[in-house]
C-alpha cells in the first residue's frame, strides 16, 4: 500500500489529525477555533454563511465552533445593519490574543508532524500538495483552466 499516494495521504493525515486534536485541546481548543479566529483577524468580519463559505466549515459545525468562542469572550455577534435577519462576526482583543497562543501551538504541531524532513523538503511538500488541491478544487467548481 506505501506505494499508493491516496493510501499515504490518508494515514498521514490521521495522524496529522490526531496531532491538531491532541495539541489544541490540550489547550481546551479545536482546529476550527484557530481557522476561524485567523479568518476574522486576515480577512475582517463576516457573517456566519461568509464565515463558513471562507474557512470551509460547515454550517452546523460552524454554529457550533462560534458558540464556544463566543461563550469564552474570544468572538461577539452582532446584528448586521444592512440585514438585521443575520449576524456578523468579530474577533475581540482575547480573540486576537488566544489566536497567537493557538498559532504558536498550531506551528510546534507542524513541526511535529514533519519532523523527519528539512525546510526546503516540507516547502516542497507543501508547494506539492498545494498543488494537488487547487486542482482537485477547481475541476469540481467547474474551472475550465484546471487540467
Amino acid at each position: 500500500m506505501e506505494h499508493l499516494p491516496s493510501w499515504l495521504l490518508t494515514q498521514t493525515a490521521t495522524f496529522a489529525h490526531r496531532l491538531v486534536a491532541d495539541g489544541l485541546g490540550a489547550m481546551g481548543a479545536r482546529g476550527y477555533h484557530h481557522r476561524l479566529l485567523r479568518s476574522l483577524i486576515e480577512d475582517g468580519p463576516a457573517s456566519q454563511a461568509d464565515l463558513g463559505r471562507r474557512t470551509g466549515i460547515h454550517l452546523s459545525d460552524l454554529v457550533g465552533a462560534l458558540n464556544e468562542l463566543e461563550g469564552t469572550g474570544f468572538v461577539g455577534r452582532s446584528p448586521d445593519p444592512a440585514d438585521r435577519r443575520r449576524n456578523v462576526i468579530t474577533v475581540t482583543d482575547r480573540g486576537r490574543e488566544r489566536a497567537v497562543e493557538l498559532a504558536a501551538r498550531v506551528d510546534a504541531i507542524q513541526d511535529e508532524l514533519l519532523a523527519p524532513l528539512d525546510a526546503e523538503e516540507r516547502r516542497e511538500l507543501v508547494a506539492l500538495l498545494g498543488r494537488v488541491l487547487r486542482h482537485h478544487r477547481d475541476r469540481e467548481s467547474g474551472n475550465p483552466e484546471a487540467g
